[in-house]
């Protein structure tokens, strides 16, 4: 059974509402990719260890992930406007630091921060779309909007990244963010009005810790195993997260306002609806990682120019997202998101298995990926806020954000793991470059290896290239099974 409700069709000021709500979402989705084409060019500046690198990509999605339910729930309890304002002032100033971080320590728990005040804005934008929109089709038109918003900005994010790393230095990919705080935040104020739990119970300090030691830990478990194996590092995080979950879902089950309505799980569609959110952002945010490299570090692109190919993946992802709204009307949503995900599959093979990758492929790979990613984003959202009430949006919308930052963090660590490992075992480096400079990211071999005589510095490239090639394809044939093992969730539990 559904929430939907055919009210009142939207208004001008609603829709304008929706423009200013769309602000945020580009800020968080941006953020999450745009370092993506950074790497190299931060690689050579603050040299950072191959696992700094990795950090300084995750701890931001780390940090969402982990803060997301504690946040929406604040935002239902509190106001979700003014988290929505409070998150977007903080989310601009440490923006700011970040751009001038004079360490890959200080980058670190810059990114950190910006996770911080990112976990106010996501569930606040989604939760006040549920509470503007009572018309199911305007909800299901505003989703869409939301969707295509949070996929084309996480690929807008290696466009802009990329212009920019063309004319500055890395540092200004932070910059972007401090000119949309400053339109957000009065437009949010003007246009966008406050809405709240009305039955709110009071702020549950203790369910907010046990929320943040079921999510962080899980996730390092996951990101720490893939890089070193299944260690008692990895057994202890896994255990606490284990335990705290357990606590916390007995807690929320004990209280008589929960900060987070557990029962929801019980409905198939949230459920798998909320699954699907979290693979296909693994799958988006993995190849965002290693097709930055492939294409500047491999293929010796100009960081604009190699943003530019996935152009054609970023139009075709906004696309599909409202092509989506339309065809869900005659197709069944599982078939329409079932099979987004094999697009998705097929995007990744192509990427796998079409030889040496170069420009085409990549841009083919994307742009197939896409049209999966953009439809499955917007039909499973709809589905998470409309199979749960108007008062519990804010838990509703942190649930379906905290499985997209899952997702996001499990792409990174995950695929790109797959792909360091791979590169690591596979890298053949001449006795003579031996202790000469760092080997951990393909982009400090390159750099040594530019440093070294011809010989044994085309040995090392050429090696580093042919190492960090294979990792590209073991990590694509894990993505591959990820994103069909999602159509399967979605062919069992969407709505026939």
């Amino acid at each position: 059974m559904t929430h939907d409700v055919l009210s009142a069709r939207a208004t001008r000021r609603e829709w304008a509402a929706l423009a200013a709500l769309m602000l945020p979402v580009l800020l968080v989705s941006v953020d999450n990719t745009v370092l993506s084409f950074a790497l190299p060019s931060l690689s050579t500046a603050l040299a950072p260890t191959g696992n700094q690198l990795l950090w300084i990509v995750d701890i931001y999605a780390l940090m969402l992930a982990g803060l997301l339910i504690a946040m929406g729930s604040l935002g239902d309890r509190l106001g979700r406007r003014r988290l929505l304002v409070t998150g977007s002032i903080g989310f601009g100033v440490v923006s700011l630091a970040a751009a001038f971080s004079p360490s890959p320590e200080a980058l670190i728990v810059m990114r950190a921060a910006q996770g911080f005040f990112g976990a106010m804005l996501m569930p606040s934008t989604l939760s006040l779309i549920r509470n503007v929109f009572t018309d199911a089709r305007d909800r299901r038109i505003a989703i869409a909007t939301w969707a295509a918003m949070f996929s084309g900005g996480a690929a807008l994010g290696p466009i802009l990244g990329g212009w920019l790393l063309q004319h500055y230095w890395w540092g200004s990919v932070f910059l972007i963010n401090a000119p949309v705080v400053a339109i957000l935040v009065p437009l949010a104020l003007w246009l966008v009005p406050e809405s709240r739990d009305p039955r709110p119970g009071p702020v549950d300090p203790i369910s907010i810790g046990l929320s943040m030691l079921a999510m962080l830990p899980a996730v390092y478990a996951i990101k720490h195993a893939v890089h070193a194996g299944v260690d008692d590092v990895t057994v202890a995080c896994l255990a606490l997260a284990v335990a705290s979950g357990i606590a916390f879902v007995r807690r929320q089950r004990r209280s008589v306002t929960p900060m987070l309505d557990v029962d929801l799980f019980r409905n198939r569609v949230f459920a798998g609806s909320v699954v699907a959110n979290l693979l296909s952002l693994m799958a988006l945010t993995g190849f965002l990682f290693f097709a930055a490299q492939l294409l500047q570090l491999v293929l010796g692109l100009e960081p604009m120019v190699a943003a530019l190919v996935l152009l054609p993946g970023l139009v075709v992802t906004v696309a599909a997202g409202f092509v989506a709204v339309a065809l869900v009307r005659v197709v069944p949503a599982r078939v329409l998101v079932a099979g987004s995900f094999v697009a998705s599959a097929g995007g990744y093979a192509i990427a796998a298995f079409t030889g040496h990758p170069s420009v085409g492929s990549v841009m083919l790979a994307f742009t197939v990926m896409g049209i999966g990613i953009g439809m499955a984003e917007t039909l499973t959202n709809d589905m998470v806020l409309s199979h749960a009430p108007p008062h519990r949006a804010g838990a509703a919308s942190a649930i379906s954000e905290t499985a997209y930052e899952v997702g996001a963090v499990l792409g990174t660590a995950v695929l790109g793991s797959v792909v360091t490992a791979t590169y690591a075992a596979h890298l053949a480096v001449p006795a003579d470059a031996v202790g000469g400079g760092s080997h951990e990211t393909l982009g400090a071999t390159l750099e040594h290896a530019s440093t070294l005589p011809n010989g044994i510095g085309t040995a090392l490239s050429d090696s580093a290239v042919a190492a960090f090639d294979l990792g590209v394809q073991y990590a694509s044939g894990v993505a591959i099974g990820v994103a069909l093992l999602a159509a399967l969730i979605s062919w069992r539990t969407l709505p026939r």
